[in-house]
């Protein structure tokens, strides 16, 4: 069954990369017509617990008031695009638990933010908060580096959706999330496998690894393209030969790809608060917004 995207959470700290990452969220929903929520949370850590009460108040407040012009930044954006329901909120607590929480409870369908925000990481790392979210959140996550600005929103093109698959649990819940964007965009699906024989290095029957591989990538690559057709959605496959996030990163190059659409967890069966060494791999240096569909 395809997935629906009928409400969109955006969250914001009112930094230059938290607003790259709205402009997506909204973007999105304009051609979608889903409803969109713009949360800030003012962080506890930030209250410093050695002030007196009176000062503690004061920072509280001031904090409050910059989580208001943040979501109120949004919702600005958001109201010249949508026709659909725009809730702003400004909650406190710890930040990734408070937005999993807003999520349960709002019923969110899809998260979309930035991937730097106040704190100011270099591009190599994620920020915490972002990264945390990929890691712990029930729904998909569409992370947006600073690269990943768009023009005008409601008027960005989308031609080509990158949907890698590795035949796993991981990748097949990844499948119908792209499928589903690449329908909302009119876009093209790619789909690519990457066999990757350098862990078996010096094994004498690598060959036969390879053969095999190759088999299964034939099959995985057929599955989406079953998919994608059965939702009339143009779809092109290949299978790609070495390490599957610089293949992922390099297909995407060459290929003009809008955004990436994969699984949280592959093959490597990490547990659900270990995100896949692959997806972080491509979300750290990928130059477009990749969408990461966690294990339920």
């Amino acid at each position: 069954m395809s997935p629906t995207i009928d409400s969109i959470l955006v969250p914001t700290d009112g930094s230059d990369g938290a607003q790259i990452g709205a402009r997506r969220g909204v973007d999105l929903a304009a051609t979608v017509g889903a409803d969109l929520h713009a949360v800030s949370v003012v962080d506890s850590h930030e209250i410093e617990s050695g002030l007196d009460a009176d000062s503690q108040a004061e920072r509280e407040r001031l904090l409050e008031a910059e989580a208001e012009r943040a979501v109120d930044s949004v919702a600005d954006l958001a109201r010249t695009h949508l026709s659909g329901e725009i809730t702003t909120a400004v909650e406190s607590g710890v930040p990734v638990q408070t937005i999993n929480d807003y999520v349960d409870t709002r019923d969110i369908d899809l998260i979309v933010m930035g991937t730097q925000g106040r704190t100011g990481f270099e591009r190599v790392v994620l920020g915490s908060v972002a990264e945390k979210t990929v890691r712990t959140a029930d729904v998909p996550v569409v992370t947006v580096t600073p690269d990943a600005d768009i023009g005008d929103i409601g008027d960005q093109p989308c031609e080509n959706v990158l949907l890698p698959t590795d035949g796993s649990e991981g990748a097949e819940l990844a499948i119908e999330w792209g499928i589903t964007l690449a329908e909302a965009y009119g876009a093209t699906v790619h789909t690519v496998y990457s066999v990757d024989t350098s862990r078996f290095g010096g094994v004498e029957e690598s060959a036969e690894i390879h053969d095999a591989l190759g088999q299964a990538g034939r099959e995985a690559l057929e599955t989406v393209r079953e998919r994608s057709r059965a939702a009339d959605v143009s779809v092109t496959g290949s299978i790609a030969t070495g390490p599957a996030a610089r293949t992922i990163l390099s297909y995407g190059e060459e290929h003009d790809v809008d955004i990436i659409v994969m699984g949280t967890h592959g093959r490597s069966g990490l547990r659900r608060h270990l995100i896949g060494s692959v997806t972080e791999t491509v979300v750290r240096n990928a130059a477009v917004p990749v969408c990461c569909v966690p294990m339920r």
